[in-house]
């Protein structure tokens, strides 16, 4: 795969150069960090440092090297396909299962299964993620989109970083929650003591969540979230900030008994958005896991 070159001519915004690119290249903050750092991006011809601040006139280069070889590997492992065509597939992922290998640890994940079933994917996401568009936890279950080219990833992400590209979740919560519709808009960033979790914090980023009742039981809710922003934890921090965690959510909440479940029951159920080339609508729903549906069943019975 060769290397991409973008070169974007600034019109009159004055910020930072890497909040000025990840709104014209389909690259995070972090990502844009990294390429400045290695002197990728250039403003004018010329080396530049994070801090800096676009001007009118400015003419910026971007070059995106092609992937390297990396040590994650194809692996066989049985994974649920949705949908496919020569742009994308759509994975229903299953709980338990990691979405993408980190440094260390480059087995057993989706992206592994990835690699020995779909012949190709998107490069812009790196060695260790390559095509993939958004993520889902461990053990969040669902629908989950990949690219298979750099064109599609680039117009998937466009969709995702403009809103357009629609996610609803499932989740069963603990508590008999009092409204029928919540929205609510809260920042969220890194925990200040524990590093592993997320929190409403002032210096958050920005994360909109919409929350609607489905049903209803004795000290239980089952609820629909539809995302606007697509932060780490978001449904699990914001709903659990409004005093209802997620069945099975150990980090949010607090260790199921009463199910036997291990881990959140959080389901990503449903997905809109416009196809990368084609240009149509498309729409894929996915039934909820066993688990799931048993745990609403023995609710259901006792009412």
């Amino acid at each position: 795969m060769e290397k991409q070159r973008y070169e974007i001519y600034v019109e009159g915004e004055s910020e930072r150069i890497d909040k000025y690119l990840s709104k014209k290249v389909p690259l995070s903050r972090s990502q844009i960090q990294d390429l400045i750092e290695k002197e990728l991006i250039k403003v004018n011809e010329k080396p530049i440092k994070n801090s800096y601040k676009v001007k009118l006139g400015d003419r910026i280069e971007v070059i995106i090297p092609p992937p390297v070889e990396t040590e994650v590997k194809p692996q066989d492992i049985p994974i649920e396909i949705v949908y496919e065509d020569e742009d994308m597939v759509i994975i229903n992922k299953p709980k338990g299962m990691v979405v993408h290998p980190a440094h260390g640890h480059y087995n057993d994940t989706l992206v592994n299964a990835l690699l020995y079933r779909v012949k190709d994917l998107s490069g812009i996401g790196g060695e260790l993620r390559p095509g993939i568009i958004h993520r889902l936890d461990k053990d969040t279950t669902g629908l989950l989109i990949i690219a298979k080219n750099d064109l599609s990833h680039q117009k998937l992400s466009e969709q995702l970083k403009n809103r357009t590209l629609r996610r609803t979740y499932w989740a069963l919560c603990e508590g008999e929650i009092p409204w029928e519709e919540k929205r609510i808009e809260a920042p969220i960033g890194r925990h200040p003591i524990n590093r592993k979790k997320m929190a409403i914090v002032p210096y958050g980023k920005i994360a909109i969540t919409n929350f609607k009742v489905l049903e209803r039981f004795k000290g239980y809710t089952l609820i629909s979230a539809d995302l606007e922003t697509g932060r780490t934890h978001q449904i699990r921090v914001h709903i659990s900030h409004l005093g209802f965690p997620i069945v099975g959510d150990e980090v949010y909440g607090r260790i199921d008994k009463k199910f036997g479940v291990k881990g959140q029951l959080l389901h990503a159920k449903k997905v809109s958005f416009i196809h990368p080339t084609k240009g149509i609508p498309m729409e894929f729903e996915i039934d909820l896991p066993e688990e799931f549906k048993k745990v609403l069943t023995l609710l259901r019975e006792k009412r």
